[in-house]
């Protein structure tokens, strides 16, 4: 009875890696931020739908995925040429491992939603910017 959902989990797990695989694989350097948003999205979804069905190991497994995105969106951050901005990012990537890692007293649910809002609000003006990324690429 408990074994059925797993048989189906890994199959799903490689059909979104060879999706992400093959979307990263075309993508320009704007389309990998977005991807990264994107699935970093989905991953504090995963995180929130795993803590409300109290799954720890699905919890641990998407909370550290998504710290690992945000690392990885972190460290592209150019702080020479991107100034300020760079700078600012820079914190809202901090405060969301922040608010995604076991910090005592802080109520997980609402933590998690904040650092989605902040996420999402990044990822929407980023993914707003595309078109004029992708017109003074061509």
């Amino acid at each position: 009875m408990f074994g059925a959902p797993s048989r189906y989990a890994a199959p799903g797990a490689r059909y979104r890696d060879i999706d992400v695989a093959a979307r990263v694989q075309g993508a320009t350097p704007h389309g990998l931020v977005l991807i990264m948003f994107e699935e970093l999205l989905k991953g504090i979804d995963m995180l929130q739908a795993a803590r409300a069905a109290h799954d720890a190991a699905r919890a641990n497994a998407a909370q550290a995925r998504a710290i690992s995105l945000l690392h990885g969106l972190e460290s592209s951050l150019d702080y020479a040429r991107g100034g300020e901005i760079a700078e600012n990012l820079g914190r809202i990537y901090r405060e969301a491992r922040r608010l995604l890692g076991p910090t005592p007293g802080v109520d997980r649910q609402a933590a998690l939603v904040q650092a989605r809002d902040m996420l999402a609000t990044v990822s929407s003006a980023w993914e707003a910017i595309g078109p004029m990324v992708n017109a003074n690429a061509t």
